[in-house]
């Protein structure tokens, strides 16, 4: 991620959504099932890019494995706020809608196209998805689906795979973290925060700075070493306890916390982008925030960074796999974090677990970063009465009923936690 260009990049957990849509298009396009069809599913569907009611729950026909895919019966779906930008159409070549969002979910092998191996009818597993992963059912590469480790729950594996591989990359392969060295983590309360914290707590002497919102504070505050408020001015908080600064900025916001995170770097030290969350202010895409935050992106000299003996990276899961085939790292890593779960050094952080007719209420939670931890669409979980009717299909069509400006009701708003 790169100022002028990190300002670009900078905005965007974005091109994890640039994914070699065209080659999986079939897949993509909704398909609603005719009365006569025997083989369908539940579905989220995005209909279009905006607010939440571009969402619909419906039926739509069953994908079959194709050579060297899995099929798998969904259990649970990981929910990202990356799921949000791209809801929104805030990222680089957005794909075509209609669409199943989603990049991550568990379940259990239910068939396998031709020459597909490593895999048994049963298997309990945990894949990464190229969208489609909010549906019953889903077919994905074999390199991108894992076995589980037998005392996971599905919703540890659907809290696991995103958050965990990208703090482990992020901070061992990039960053090279060692003990003694400190961190800088943006919200901490959040699905990748805690992963970062709980693997900053397996290497010796590691101190961990983390933001986040003060009402998160007391559930979070054994997790990290220091808390600041995400409102308040961290750059001066940290300086106090350590003048020199830290050794790794793991930065998911953008804007004006390029700069200060660059400012704070000892010599030697990592900055990271991984994400733009301050591009994202209200329930539909903003081109004042977007300018805004690529505006307040510090326009880094190369020189400065040489000078000054700093480093500058970004990183992006679904580019590395999906883009960039790097499949074996990552499965070398999903092995690394598979042994320490064993050992019961990590464990997923699990917010709440959501219908997927609850999915606009699940979205809003994050939107307004009242979550700790991974949300989870359960897929088997019967979805409260008040909202089921309000992201299922609404017409005989499966086409989307657009809602009014006044329909945006408390229902929507209001977190329903398990």
């Amino acid at each position: 991620m790169k100022p002028t260009d990190m300002a670009k990049e900078g905005t965007e957990m974005t091109e994890e959504t640039e994914h070699m849509i065209e080659k999986n298009g079939a897949k993509e396009t909704e398909h609603l099932v005719s009365a006569g069809d025997t083989k369908e599913m539940r579905a989220v569907i995005l209909s279009g890019f905006g607010g939440l009611n571009k969402l619909r729950v419906t039926k739509k026909a069953m994908p079959e494995p194709q050579e060297g895919e899995v099929k798998i019966r969904v259990k649970a779906c990981g929910l990202n706020f990356l799921d949000l930008m791209v809801r929104q159409g805030n990222i680089d070549n957005p794909p075509k809608t209609p669409l199943v969002p989603g990049f991550e979910c568990s379940g259990i092998v239910e068939a396998m196209g031709r020459n597909t191996k490593g895999f048994e009818i049963g298997d309990r597993v945990m894949a990464f998805v190229n969208y489609n992963a909010w549906a019953e059912v889903v077919c994905t590469p074999l390199d991108y689906v894992y076995n589980m480790p037998d005392d996971m729950t599905f919703p540890e594996a659907a809290a696991f795979s995103m958050n965990f591989v990208a703090a482990y990359m992020m901070l061992f392969e990039v960053a090279n973290l060692r003990e003694g060295m400190s961190v800088l983590v943006h919200s901490a309360g959040g699905g990748v925060g805690q992963a970062v914290a709980q693997l900053c707590s397996t290497i010796p002497s590691v101190t961990v700075f983390g933001t986040a919102s003060s009402f998160k504070h007391e559930a979070i505050k054994d997790s990290v070493t220091h808390l600041f408020d995400r409102n308040a001015d961290y750059v001066q908080e940290v300086k106090k306890i350590s003048p020199e600064g830290v050794d790794i900025v793991l930065d998911c916001l953008s804007g004006e916390n390029t700069g200060k995170g660059l400012g704070l770097l000892r010599p030697l030290g990592t900055y990271i982008l991984y994400g733009s969350s301050n591009m994202v202010t209200g329930e539909t895409k903003s081109f004042f925030s977007l300018a805004k935050s690529w505006w307040q992106v510090e326009k880094v000299n190369p020189i400065k960074l040489y000078e000054e003996n700093k480093v500058i990276a970004g990183f992006s899961l679904l580019n590395l796999l999906f883009k960039q085939g790097r499949c074996g790292q990552v499965k070398t890593v999903v092995e690394k974090l598979f042994s320490l779960y064993n050992q019961k050094k990590i464990k997923p952080v699990v917010d709440s677990l959501w219908a997927l007719e609850e999915v606009k209420e699940a979205m809003q939670r994050i939107h307004d970063r009242g979550n700790i931890g991974k949300l989870i669409l359960d897929v088997e979980k019967s979805p409260t009465p008040l909202m089921a009717s309000d992201s299922t299909e609404t017409s005989e069509a499966g086409e989307e009923e657009e809602e009014h400006e006044g329909d945006s009701d408390n229902k929507e708003r209001m977190p329903f936690i398990q």
